[in-house]
């Protein structure tokens, strides 16, 4: 297989185990915050974005995490939601997991 000279080489370690992913750049730059935490700078996800996560990578992480990160956030008994739809689905979109969220969260609604 043939490598893309901009994506490098994969790093090589003994341990731990690693995987690497790729994403195309508006996916790997939308719903990241920087902060600094004791002069570093860090880089967390926003909360959208991680559900989004769950669900594009729902074959390694499994379907009940998706499910569950869903339904922390919309599900019933939540009023102080964190999150909106709108970010929801504009994150989906980007992971390209926006028809297989469809029905998880419309029966949640």
């Amino acid at each position: 297989m043939d490598r893309d000279p901009e994506q490098g080489q994969s790093p090589r370690l003994e341990y731990p185990p690693i995987r690497v992913a790729r994403f195309a750049n508006a996916a790997m730059r939308a719903g990241v915050d920087e902060h600094r935490i004791d002069g570093v700078p860090v880089r967390i996800t926003k909360v959208a974005k991680t559900i989004a996560d769950c669900f594009k990578y729902r074959n390694k992480v499994g379907l009940d995490v998706a499910l569950e990160a869903l339904k922390e956030v919309f599900g019933p008994g939540t009023q102080n939601r964190r999150v909106s739809t709108d970010e929801l689905w504009h994150h989906a979109r980007l992971d390209r997991v926006a028809n297989v969220m469809r029905p998880y969260l419309e029966a949640l609604a």
